[in-house]
């Protein structure tokens, strides 16, 4: 289609609707075409304006899709279709694991299938858009969102970005021609990871180096993996919101990094610039924001009702609504939608539901994270006798923050999973995850004394966490931590499984715990993907993708942490002027890329192929990787750098590279990385980036505190 004929063929008016997005109640609540009820009422919009806007939001099914789509075109004189967009973070209708617990897979091609698949199941019911994934940069866990992210290091997050976007879009992206692929939406640009303390909506303060050191690459490589959309975040960036930040949106996201798809503001950000005191009503943040270069207005009346009275004064030109619209057409034509409105609705055939539970249950199983594992206790033998309590032992509560569409009725318990596996299995549940009645805490005390093995089911509940969900203490509540240790008292086999959305502090988890297993929310199928790792049908081999602390107090607290000018060692660690806790350790409990396996490896001979690196050229890391245990697993094997000396402070360490490895028994596996001059490169002062002359030091390991191997130099 000749896009430009049809905007020249567009009234302003059909070309400002085209720049905003409603959710279906507007399109579903009106009286008639003359009496004006509920949302079109309170945002003080007209069926006329209805008739013209551009995209809808939240809507659940193929028939609601169908019923809108249809009405929407009979009214629309030029015929442009509406696109559909929606929340499909985790999965749709079914649920796979939470976007942290996929990450801790480190398999980019796991997580590229969960898109696909979550993606296909929503474009069967009608949805184009998915707003995902969140790459924002997250190292602190008070903040809810973490959930949603995949974790602290820029590098990880990069290649979870393109596996979860090739995922949704096809690694072609020929959205017009496969309607089974949906568009992404990348986001939050940028920093709302960085919230002050942790609370969501919050101040962000951070330094330009960081800015693109550090949030920046994750964003480049949906950019560079030709994602559609950028959301913006709700924060501030230099103190400008960056939804009305036009240095942000135009120079940073348009000419720095490429982007020439849709921009489209987060739920009603448009309009919080007046909250954030920078916009004196919804005119001023219309013109801020449309100069910022926001294509797309989500759920204010800012752009619908202001726009045209700001052509029409003179106070912006007409060209910057066309260069919006002809986004959002482009958006459309890619789509395919002008061809088929209904993307292939009225004559295609569903994924079987049956087929993706059984993908979650396999894909969950490869999310979860063994933290402890004492003398063994785990893989469990289904001939005990074991006994499962605690407060998520019935609780079908597993699908996790995101999940709108999901029905938690119909989620797998952990007691579901475990009593077809048990011929000899108690289960003792709660009501409530924190307040236990006195019989409720009386026969679980009993049930784990007269068994071999207790697992204590604990965690969070969904709504403690995504959006909206920041805690300021991030321990588990305190009736949990004390019924662990009143059963570890009866019963020292205790076996301690957490569904979380963050790292939490457990400090007061692992003395009373032998084993610990870190599952997230799993999904749908979770009592059945938790029931294959404990009974060692699957051997764990999830690493974390963010470290957990020893106490609230540590955060935030990331691996690649810069280095100070009075660092703290082994030499000094008891003296007083370092840059110490005197209280904790500066350490995490659990550091990025730790996790454990029902068996164990041992890393040796590892070695570089040359002591210098020349410009364009490369050197290699070797390492020989021995499975010393009885089980055949899978061991995530990690490369790290440090820069000796760069021109800025630079991180004591970072992830350069990583391979995993299925290795059995006495089997020994050798692991090449290749390192090359980009590895090498950093944002220096004045934002160029380049890599050092000089020497740097290599780490080879199972997780983020990996031994030093070899150093080479960087010469010309």
């Amino acid at each position: 289609m000749d896009l430009t004929q049809l905007l020249n063929e567009m009234t302003l008016n059909e070309k400002i609707g085209q720049l905003v997005q409603l959710t279906p109640n507007f399109f579903e609540e009106t009286n008639g075409d003359t009496e004006i009820t509920g949302p079109l009422q309170e945002m003080g919009l007209t069926t006329e304006d209805l008739n013209l806007i551009g995209s809808v939001l939240g809507t659940h099914t193929k028939e609601q899709v169908i019923s809108i789509q249809r009405n929407y075109l009979a009214n629309s004189r030029l015929k442009i279709p509406l696109i559909f967009m929606a929340d499909v973070v985790h999965g749709y209708e079914t649920i796979f694991p939470v976007p942290l617990g996929l990450a801790s897979s480190w398999n980019t091609e796991l997580v590229k299938e969960v898109a696909s698949l979550s993606g296909r199941e929503a474009s069967d019911a009608g949805i184009h858009v998915t707003f995902s994934p969140m790459v924002d940069l997250v190292r602190d866990p008070r903040w809810g969102r973490v959930m949603e992210g995949t974790g602290e290091d820029s590098y990880l997050n990069s290649l979870m970005a393109k596996a979860f976007i090739e995922g949704y879009q096809g690694e072609e992206a020929k959205l017009d021609s496969d309607f089974r692929k949906i568009a992404a939406c990348v986001k939050h640009f940028i920093g709302y990871g960085a919230s002050e303390a942790g609370r969501d909506y919050n101040t962000v303060d951070i330094s330009t180096i960081n800015l693109y050191q550090s949030y920046l690459p994750s964003f480049k490589a949906a950019i560079d993996s030709g994602v559609k959309l950028v959301m913006t975040s709700f924060n501030t960036i230099y103190g400008v919101p960056a939804t009305g930040n036009k240095w942000l949106m135009r120079s940073v996201l348009r000419d720095k990094l490429g982007f020439d798809g849709v921009l489209i503001s987060d739920w009603a950000a448009i309009g919080e610039m007046l909250a954030h005191g920078v916009a004196r009503d919804l005119e001023q943040a219309a013109k801020l924001a449309l100069e910022a270069g926001v294509d797309i207005d989500m759920m204010t009346p800012a752009y619908q009702k202001n726009l045209k009275h700001l052509v029409e004064s003179q106070q912006i030109s007409e060209n910057l609504i066309d260069e919006a619209v002809l986004r959002v057409l482009q958006l459309k034509e890619d789509l395919g939608l002008f061809e088929d409105p209904y993307r292939g609705l009225l004559t295609r055939e569903e994924l079987s539901k049956t087929k993706l539970r059984l993908k979650t249950r396999e894909i969950a199983s490869q999310s979860m994270v063994l933290l402890k594992n004492e003398e063994q206790l785990l893989p469990l033998n289904p001939s005990k006798k074991i006994s499962l309590v605690g407060p998520l032992a019935n609780s079908h509560d597993v699908l996790g923050a995101w999940s709108w569409v999901g029905k938690i009725e119909e989620s797998v318990t952990l007691s579901e999973g475990l009593s077809s596996e048990f011929t000899n299995i108690e289960v003792i549940g709660t009501k409530d995850r924190t307040t236990f009645t006195f019989n409720e805490r009386k026969e679980m005390l009993r049930a784990a004394k007269e068994s071999e093995v207790v697992i204590v089911a604990l965690g969070e509940g969904s709504e403690e966490t995504g959006e909206a969900a920041s805690k300021g203490v991030i321990q588990l509540p305190k009736e949990q931590l004390s019924l662990l240790k009143e059963i570890q008292t009866v019963n020292s086999q205790v076996v301690t499984v957490l569904f979380n959305g963050r790292p939490l502090d457990l400090s007061e988890i692992v003395p009373y715990s032998q084993s610990i297993l870190e599952v997230w929310f799993p999904g749908s199928e979770a009592g059945n993907s938790v029931s294959d790792v404990l009974l060692g049908r699957v051997n764990p081999s999830g690493k974390l993708p963010m470290s957990f602390p020893v106490t609230t107090g540590q955060i935030p607290v990331y691996y690649n942490h810069l280095r100070t000018g009075r660092p703290m060692s082994k030499d000094n660690k008891n003296e007083k002027y370092i840059s110490r806790f005197l209280d904790i350790p500066n350490e995490p409990l659990y550091p990025f890329g730790y996790g454990l396996s029902y068996t164990s490896f041992s890393i040796s001979e590892a070695t570089l192929s040359s002591k210098v690196l020349k410009e364009n050229q490369t050197i290699n890391v070797t390492a020989k990787i021995t499975n010393t245990g009885d089980y055949t697993g899978t061991e995530t094997v990690q490369c790290y750098l440090k820069a000796e000396v760069g021109e800025v402070a630079r991180p004591v360490r970072e992830l350069k590279a990583f391979k995993q490895v299925t290795i059995k028994p006495n089997e020994t596996i050798e692991v090449t990385f290749i390192l090359n001059q980009k590895d090498l490169e950093y944002v220096h002062s004045d934002l160029s980036e380049r890599a050092d002359f000089g020497n740097y030091v290599v780490y080879v390991g199972s997780d983020s505190q990996a031994p030093e191997i070899g150093k080479f130099s960087f010469e010309k």
